[in-house]
């Protein structure tokens, strides 16, 4: 197992959640902060203010428009040269908050509802037409899709483990099953390399490991005290590995604070799959 230290590039923000990396820059939710900020590589930050909402996962479209999940609203919201609004009105179909999400090639949508059992899967269509498409979930979390497109893999998180469906040609989603159980700490935020390796953020554990299919771990970043909660592959050679991080594993009770984080590492393997 390799393991890595990583080097604090920016801070003072609320709760980071979402990261994707996009044009040059990291972009990601501060979740209680009712922000979507971007970091250069050198540290710079912008704040995009989202009044009145409360923002998680985050993606793009083919044509350039940022989605993102506002959770206590259970809206899909587009945000493009003419403004924001919200796209997908999904109160009926989630039991819970909406989370992380993402999108696939097609421009379809994917988002979790976060019951910590029964938690669903929702698929929006780029014509805005919703449908539940995965049901029984332990708390999903973080969403990445293989490189083929043929897979999504889920973090459940009260389940511990990662989930993997086949992703049909329509966007339904079957064969769940286990590509890695019994992990360590609840996982959070994914993302997924060019080897299908898929960087986990354990958050009781405090730490991201990469892992592959079968649940065996092959590298390693230790966050000390910090609580790991998502991680993105960017950078201009894609080896950039950015790290959200936290003080607590609640986000109620950091309501008003400024002690999350962003930490890079350097990885061998570059980003790959989706989120792209």
């Amino acid at each position: 197992m390799i393991c890595k230290a990583p080097r604090p590039l920016a801070g003072g923000f609320c709760f980071g959640e979402g990261p994707r990396w996009r044009d040059g820059a990291l972009w990601f939710s501060d979740m209680l902060g009712a922000a979507v900020h971007t970091v250069d590589p050198s540290g710079a930050m912008t704040t995009l203010p989202l009044p009145g909402h409360r923002p998680s996962g985050l993606g793009f479209t083919s044509d350039g428009a940022l989605l993102i999940a506002s959770t206590t609203a259970r809206t899909l919201l587009r945000r493009d040269a003419d403004g924001l609004r919200v796209i997908a009105e999904l109160a009926e179909l989630a039991p819970a908050d909406l989370g992380d999400l993402v999108v696939d090639n097609h421009d379809r949508v994917y988002l979790g509802s976060q019951a910590r059992t029964d938690g669903v899967l929702i698929r929006v269509d780029p014509d805005g037409a919703a449908a539940v498409v995965a049901t029984g979930l332990d708390f999903p979390n973080g969403m990445v899709i293989t490189d083929d497109g043929r897979t999504l893999i889920v973090a459940e998180s009260t389940g511990r483990r990662l989930t993997a469906f086949t992703i049909a040609a329509d966007g339904a989603l079957h064969e769940p099953r286990v590509f890695a159980g019994g992990l360590d700490g609840p996982p959070d935020g994914l993302a997924i390399d060019a080897d299908g390796g898929v960087w986990t953020a354990l958050t009781l554990a405090n730490r991201f490991d990469r892992i592959v299919e079968g649940g065996a771990v092959t590298d390693r970043v230790e966050l000390g005290e910090r609580v790991a909660i998502a991680p993105a592959l960017g950078g201009p050679d894609g080896r950039t590995l950015f790290l959200l991080s936290s003080t607590l594993a609640y986000p109620e009770r950091l309501v008003g604070t400024k002690l999350a984080r962003v930490d890079t590492v350097t990885v061998e393997i570059p980003r790959g799959g989706l989120p792209s």
